[in-house]
C-alpha cells in the first residue's frame, strides 16, 4: 500500500488573494488554513454560512456565521506589486526553492 501525500500548492496561510470564479468572485480576502487534502482553503470573508448551534456551557448558542472552505481553483494569489490576481511560479534562489508572481516577477514571502 502507498502513502499519500498532501500535493504542493501555490497558496498559503497568509496570502493575500481573489476569488476568480463562483457567487464571491472578486473578493479579496487573507487565507486562515488551507486544507491541502481535499485543495481547499478558507479565506477571511469568502463563502460565509450562517451554523445553528445549540446552547452548550461557555456558548449561548444560536445562529452564529462559520467561514466555509473554498476550492484553491477558484483563488488566484494577489500580486505583492501591482496588486491584481496573478499566477504562481517557483524558482531557485540561493540554493532555496521560492514562490513568485509571474505578471511582476516579485518573490512572494
Amino acid at each position: 500500500m502507498s502513502k499519500r501525500y498532501a500535493p504542493k500548492l501555490s497558496i498559503k496561510k497568509g496570502d493575500k488573494v481573489v476569488v476568480v470564479a463562483g457567487s464571491y468572485k472578486g473578493t479579496q480576502g487573507e487565507v486562515l488554513q488551507v486544507i491541502p487534502e481535499k485543495y481547499q482553503a478558507l479565506v477571511e470573508g469568502v463563502n460565509v454560512q450562517k451554523k445553528h448551534q445549540k446552547p452548550v456551557n461557555d456558548n449561548p448558542g444560536g445562529i452564529v456565521d462559520i467561514t466555509a472552505p473554498i476550492h484553491i481553483s477558484n483563488l488566484m494569489l494577489v500580486d505583492p506589486k501591482t496588486g491584481e490576481p496573478t499566477r504562481v511560479g517557483r524558482k531557485e534562489v540561493d540554493g532555496k526553492l521560492v514562490r513568485f508572481a509571474k505578471k511582476s516577477g516579485e518573490i512572494i514571502g
